[in-house]
């Protein structure tokens, strides 16, 4: 379980401030309207929203896995899911309309409205993240089914 928290901290640190970088860019090249000098103050917020972005993800993790497993009320997925906040709010700043979404994505994550929402850690950039989450996964199910008297096994 520790070990994957520390790979996930570790990920979003190294990796979360690239990914709200890459994801406005991509919207802001697929969006094609911007002129150069609004294009390029866009990716400069975007680049301060990233350190910031995965600064506080990254806090986050560590805040959620220093509570007791049955204390733990968000999952790691949730958090990292956030990173779409500060690149929601640079693409809302520039002017860029949100994207058709269909009824799934719209329902499982209302406020994505630029359908940029990270399914899986390892859309971070690195596909042994999805491997943390799961160890860490099911070492919190193994601690708590060892307090309530339940084998694991």
């Amino acid at each position: 379980m520790a070990d994957g928290a520390a790979r996930l901290v570790a990920g979003v640190e190294t990796l979360g401030a690239q990914w709200v970088e890459d994801a406005v860019r991509r919207l802001v090249d697929a969006y094609g309207r911007l002129d150069s000098a609004v294009r390029s103050e866009t990716m400069s917020a975007a680049s301060i929203a990233a350190e910031r972005a995965a600064t506080r993800v990254a806090g986050e993790l560590r805040a959620l896995f220093a509570l007791d497993p049955a204390a733990q009320r968000a999952t790691p997925l949730e958090i990292i899911r956030s990173l779409r906040r500060e690149a929601t709010a640079v693409l809302e700043a520039a002017g860029i309309p949100s994207v058709e979404r269909d009824e799934f994505e719209e329902r499982s994550f209302p406020d994505d409205v630029y359908g940029i929402v990270p399914k899986w850690p390892s859309e971070l950039g690195d596909d042994e993240l999805g491997g943390a989450l799961l160890a860490w996964g099911l070492g919190k199910a193994q601690v708590l089914q060892g307090r309530h008297g339940v084998d694991p096994a």
